[in-house]
C-alpha cells in the first residue's frame, strides 16, 4: 500500500477517474509525487527508468483531459507506460514488474482494460489508433483515440505508412509526438507555449475551417493565406512534413509544463479529423544521473537512488554481446571491407567500441529493422562485407528482406543475432523464439548456433568468410564461461562436434541448450553431439547416431514447431528410418515474463527440466508394450 505520508495525493489515486476528481491546480504536485514514486520502486527493483520519468506530466495530463477508459491511449515504445501503470490501478503492484507473475514490462491487454494495445516491438501505436477510430467511426461511437509515440518510433516507415495514411481519411484521431531527442528545445518555450494555445483554440480552428471555405473561390487569395499560415507555424515549429501529410499540427510544447498540456489537449480534443501534437521532454526528467546519461539509465537494474550507483552484476567473464563486441573490432582490424550495421541498438548488441573506433564504418539506421537489411544487401552487391547486429525478435520484422533481398540473391550478409532463445524480463514480446524455424527454411542461409563463448566467436568468423548469407545466433547473458582463443580459424561448414560418447541414447543439442544437457548426459551415460549447426545439418553423423543407438532426443530453445529439431525428423524420415526422437524446445505457446533461469524452468529447458524429461521418456521406452487383445 503507497505511503499516504509520503504521496498525499498519489495514494488517493486509484483510477483515472479519482485524478480527474481533482483540481487542475493539484496536477502538478501529483506529477511530482508520481516522478517520485518511479524513482522509489525502479531503484529497489529495477525496470526501464529514464523513459518513463520524461513523460510524467504528459501521462497525467492525457489521464486527466481524456475520459479513459472509454477514449483509447495507444502506447507506443512501451517502456514509456510505467506512469501509466500508476495511474491505472496497478500503483501497488508495480514493484512486481518484469518478474514472474508480476507486471508485464509493457502495455498488455489481458493485464488492464486501460492498456488498449499491446506493445513491446515500436512503431505500432499509430496503425493501431488508426484502426480504433476507424472501428469508432464504423460503429457510431463518440470516443476519442490517441496514438503516442516516442524515444525513436518515429525513425520507422511503419509510423510513416500510418500517418500518410490517416492524413488521406477524416477519422478522429490525435497523434502526440513525445520527443526526447531534444534536437528542438530551442523552439521550447513561451512564446513557442502560447502559439500552441492559440493553434489549438477554437477561435483558430473555426477561422481556419472557415477560411479555408471562403477562399476556395479565391484560388490566389487562398494560397497567400495557406503560406501565410505555414510560415507562422514554420516559426515556431517544423510541422511542414506533418500537415503535408493531412493533419492539423501543433507545436512543439514544453512536455513539462502541465498546465500548457493540459490547455492544448482540451483544445485539440475538441477538434475533428487527424490532430498532431509535437511535444518535447527531457529523458530522465528528475534524476539527474538519468537526465545526464539517458541510455545508462534506460533499464538499469536496481540503483543506490541517493548515489546513483547502479548495482554492479556479478564479473564472471564476457557475455555474449561483449563476445561480439570484441570479435567485430579485431575483425575491423584485418578486414577492412567490413562494416557493422545495427537498428538503433548499438549498447544492447556490442557495438560501442566498434562506433568509437571504426566511425566511418559504423551505421546506425534507426528502429528500421527492414531498411538494415537491404542497406546490408546493397552493400554486398558492391563488394563489402556487412555485418548486422541485431535481436533475434527485431529481425522479424526484416524477414521479407531477409527472403527477398538477401537470400535469393544469395549475397554475403553475416548476421549476428543476439538474444535467440528465451529472454527472460522482457517477456514474449522480446524473446527469440521462432528464429530457428523462420531461417532454417530459406535458401542459401547458413545457421550456426554456439554452444560458448570461444564457439562463438569462431562462428562469427566463419560466417564472415563465406560467400553466401550467414547467421550466428546466441542468447542473452553469458555462456558456460569458456576460454576465448584470440587466434581464429573457420569451422568446417554442417560439421557437428560430439561432446561425449555413451549408450542407448543421442542427444542432439542446439546451441545453449548443449552445456544444459551436458549434467543429464552424464548422469545417465548417454552421448551428447554439440550440433553446431542448425543448416545445413551434420546429415552424416545424425545418421550414424541412428545406426548406433536406440533412440534420438533433440533439443533447442527454439519453439518445437518447424525448428532443430524437425529438421532432424525430416531427415530421418527421408531415409526411412524408424526410431523413437523425444523433441524438446520451447512450447506452442508465448512464455511470460520472469528471470530467464525461470523461463527455462517454465519450459523444462534448465538442467533440472532436462534431466526430468530424459528420465520419463526413457522409462516409457524400456515399458513392456500391453499385448493386442485376441479376437
Amino acid at each position: 500500500m503507497t505511503d499516504p505520508s509520503a504521496y498525499p495525493l498519489l495514494a488517493r489515486i486509484n483510477s483515472p477517474e479519482e485524478l480527474r476528481a481533482l483540481p487542475e491546480s493539484d496536477l502538478k504536485q501529483v506529477a511530482d509525487e508520481l516522478r517520485a514514486f518511479l524513482i522509489d520502486t525502479v531503484s529497489n527493483v529495477g525496470g526501464h527508468f529514464a523513459a518513463g520519468l520524461g513523460v510524467v506530466e504528459l501521462t497525467v495530463a492525457l489521464h486527466y483531459v481524456f475520459n479513459t477508459p472509454h477514449d483509447l491511449l495507444v502506447w507506443d515504445v512501451g517502456h514509456q507506460a510505467y506512469p501509466h501503470k500508476v495511474l491505472t490501478g496497478r500503483r501497488d503492484t508495480l514493484h512486481t514488474i518484469r518478474t514472474w507473475k508480476g507486471l508485464a514490462p509493457f502495455p498488455k491487454r489481458s493485464e488492464s482494460e486501460y492498456d488498449t494495445f499491446g506493445v513491446g516491438h515500436s512503431s505500432t501505436s499509430i496503425s493501431a489508433a488508426l484502426g480504433m477510430a476507424l472501428a469508432a467511426r464504423h460503429k457510431g461511437e463518440d470516443r476519442h483515440v490517441v496514438a503516442l509515440v516516442g524515444d525513436g518510433a518515429m525513425t520507422a516507415g511503419m509510423s510513416f505508412e500510418a500517418l500518410n495514411h490517416a492524413g488521406s481519411l477524416d477519422a478522429d484521431l490525435l497523434v502526440v509526438l513525445n520527443d526526447n531527442d531534444m534536437s528542438i528545445s530551442g523552439n521550447v518555450g513561451a512564446l513557442s507555449n502560447y502559439f500552441a494555445k492559440v493553434l489549438s483554440g477554437r477561435v483558430y480552428a473555426h477561422l481556419r475551417e472557415g477560411g479555408k471555405k471562403a477562399l476556395s473561390i479565391m484560388p490566389p487569395v487562398r494560397e497567400l493565406a495557406r503560406r501565410s499560415e505555414e510560415f507562422m507555424k514554420g516559426m515556431v515549429a517544423p510541422g511542414t512534413l506533418f500537415e503535408e501529410l493531412g493533419f492539423n499540427y501543433i507545436g512543439p510544447i514544453d512536455g513539462h509544463d502541465i498546465s500548457t498540456l493540459v490547455t492544448t489537449l482540451r483544445n485539440m480534443r475538441a477538434l475533428k479529423g487527424p490532430q498532431f501534437l509535437h511535444v518535447v521532454t527531457r529523458k530522465g526528467k528528475g534524476y539527474e544521473p538519468a537526465e545526464k546519461d539517458p541510455i545508462k539509465w534506460h533499464g538499469p537494474s536496481a540503483f543506490n537512488a541517493a548515489t546513483g550507483e547502479i548495482a554492479q552484476k556479478s564479473a564472471a567473464g564476457p557475455n555474449y554481446s561483449d563476445v561480439f563486441g570484441e570479435w567485430i573490432c579485431d575483425m575491423a582490424e584485418k578486414e577492412p571491407r567490413l562494416v557493422g550495421i545495427t537498428p538503433a541498438m548499438r549498447e544492447g548488441s556490442g557495438l560501442v567500441e566498434f562506433a568509437q573506433r571504426f566511425p566511418e564504418r559504423y551505421f546506425d539506421v534507426g528502429i528500421a529493422e527492414q531498411h538494415a537489411v537491404t542497406l546490408a544487401a546493397g552493400m554486398a552487391c558492391s563488394g563489402l562485407r556487412p555485418v548486422v547486429a541485431i535481436y533475434s525478435t527485431f529481425l522479424q520484422r526484416g524477414y521479407d528482406q531477409l527472403i527477398h533481398d538477401v537470400a535469393l540473391q544469395n549475397l554475403p550478409v553475416l548476421f549476428a543475432i543476439d538474444r535467440g532463445g528465451l529472454v527472460g524480463p522482457d517477456g514474449p514480446t522480446h524473446a527469440g523464439s521462432f528464429d530457428f524455424s523462420y531461417m532454417r527454411c530459406l535458401p542459401n542461409l547458413v545457421v550456426m548456433a554456439p554452444a560458448d563463448e570461444n564457439e562463438c566467436r569462431q562462428m562469427l568468423y566463419t560466417g564472415l568468410q563465406l560467400d553466401q548469407p550467414a547467421s550466428v545466433r546466441y542468447p542473452r547473458g553469458r555462456g558456460p564461461g569458456v576460454r576465448i582463443q584470440k587466434q581464429m580459424r573457420a569451422l568446417p561448414i554442417g560439421e557437428a562436434q560430439v561432446r561425449r560418447t555413451g549408450k542407448g541414447t543421442a542427444i542432439l543439442a542446439f546451441g545453449a541448450m548443449v552445456e544444459a544437457a551436458h549434467a543429464s548426459a552424464e548422469a545417465l551415460n548417454l552421448t551428447l553431439v554439440n550440433m553446431r549447426f542448425v543448416k545445413p545439418l551434420d546429415e552424416k553423423l545424425i545418421l550414424e547416431m541412428s545406426a548406433a543407438h536406440d533412440s534420438l532426443v533433440t533439443i533447442e530453445d527454439n519453439v518445437i514447431a518447424g525448428g532443430a529439431g524437425s529438421a532432424v525428423n525430416e531427415l530421418l524420415l527421408s531415409h526411412d528410418i524408424h526410431i523413437p526422437v523425444l523433441n524438446l524446445g520451447l512450447p506452442d505457446r508465448f512464455i511470460e515474463h520472469g528471470s530467464r533461469e525461470q523461463c527455462l524452468k517454465e519450459t523444462g529447458l534448465d538442467a533440472v527440466g532436462i534431466r526430468q524429461s530424459l528420465d520419463r521418456w526413457l522409462a516409457a521406452q524400456h515399458r513392456p508394450q500391453p499385448r493386442a487383445a485376441g479376437r
